[in-house]
């Protein structure tokens, strides 16, 4: 039986489960994330396992015209174009909408929470300074967190998380939430009150074109003198100037994000959030990071081959119909199972193994 063809450009080398799974159904194919392998690849591709460093840009998505469906692990899914995907009739498979599953995933609220910690108390410079012998306690007067007000924008699952660490750690928790008017353990706040009471705001909100640059001047200039804000949800959302501006003169103490903008430079030494950050000690970042941990990325890469298979499975063994854009017959249940795919179409290059979810 001819097996349908998997791109996989995520970083799944790591993790054998993962890969025997996919290759228990796929022709799988491990490519180099570049835009130039993924041009290449993708023109013979039924599926694709993407990865969140290279953009899947419309012209891209033109030259697929085989693909039939897109994968991500992740929820957040700026790195695809969806617009383009819609047109061509490719659907998204993602975690996005996958609750029950996410439910058991806290690696990116844990990461939140230790750029919370880390701005508050100025670890990386106190431990820099410690790593040139220098022991001098009272140049790094910290913040204490209990008692103050954890303000988080986005009540979701990743919220909802880290309500429970602020209450842990003795903090008044508020939140806002255009979906949401109560929540169990979060006081329902305006996005106005939200600026103006927290000492500490938390970003959990996905972009949309409607919250892109939401953080802005203005909003900035809500917040409190001396708050810090975090944010691990995605770069575009906070207006990155503005930012750099409330850090150098106000209100802002610091702030810690795992996201900037334009993640996908060549140049990211350039980018002004880093330029920012070497030559200060209040803005600390850490290169998207969230949900890279071995736990969440055995969980979410495992979880999205099963929806592959499941997808294919579901789509041309039910239906009993051969693709109209190339000729493919795949059969995964029952006695028949695809045979052992050869070496060369399994090697895993090595810069595929680990990698951002």
């Amino acid at each position: 039986m001819e097996r349908p063809i998997l791109v996989c450009a995520a970083p799944i080398g790591d993790f054998p489960a993962v890969r025997e799974h996919l290759e228990s159904a796929f022709e799988v194919r491990y490519i180099e994330p570049s835009e130039a392998m993924l041009r290449k690849s993708l023109r013979e591709a039924d599926a694709y396992l993407a990865t969140l460093n290279v953009p899947l840009t419309r012209e891209l998505l033109q030259s697929a015209a085989s693909l039939k469906v897109i994968a991500s692990s992740s929820t957040g899914l700026d790195h695809l174009d969806l617009e383009a995907a819609a047109a061509q009739g490719i659907p998204i498979l993602s975690l996005k909408e996958d609750r029950e599953f996410l439910d058991s995933i806290t690696a990116t609220a844990e990461l939140a929470w230790a750029l919370m910690l880390a701005s508050a108390r100025s670890l990386p410079k106190a431990f820099s300074e410690v790593r040139e012998g220098q022991w001098q306690r009272d140049r790094f007067v910290g913040r204490q967190l209990a008692y103050k007000t954890l303000g988080i924008l986005g009540c979701g699952r990743l919220g909802t998380i880290m309500a429970d660490y602020g209450r842990a750690f003795r903090m008044n928790v508020i939140g806002c939430d255009k979906n949401l008017s109560s929540h169990e353990g979060i006081e329902i706040v305006s996005f106005d009150e939200l600026l103006h009471r927290s000492d500490v705001l938390s970003i959990h909100i996905h972009l949309t074109e409607e919250n892109h640059g939401l953080i802005d001047h203005d909003a900035l200039s809500r917040m409190k003198p001396g708050s810090i804000l975090v944010n691990t949800s995605r770069g575009a959302i906070v207006d990155e100037v503005a930012l750099i501006e409330a850090l150098q003169h106000g209100p802002l103490h610091a702030a810690g994000v795992d996201v900037v903008t334009n993640e996908w430079s060549d140049n990211m030494r350039e980018h002004p959030m880093i330029r920012y950050a070497r030559a200060h000690d209040n803005l600390i970042i850490t290169p998207h990071i969230g949900g890279v941990t071995t736990d969440s990325l055995t969980s979410a890469y495992l979880h999205t081959a099963k929806k592959l298979v499941s997808y294919f499975d579901h789509e041309f063994d039910s239906s009993n119909t051969k693709s109209s854009k190339r000729e493919m017959k795949h059969h995964v249940h029952g006695n028949t199972r695809p045979a052992v795919p050869s070496p060369s179409s399994t090697r895993v290059p090595s810069h595929l193994r680990r990698g951002p979810v």
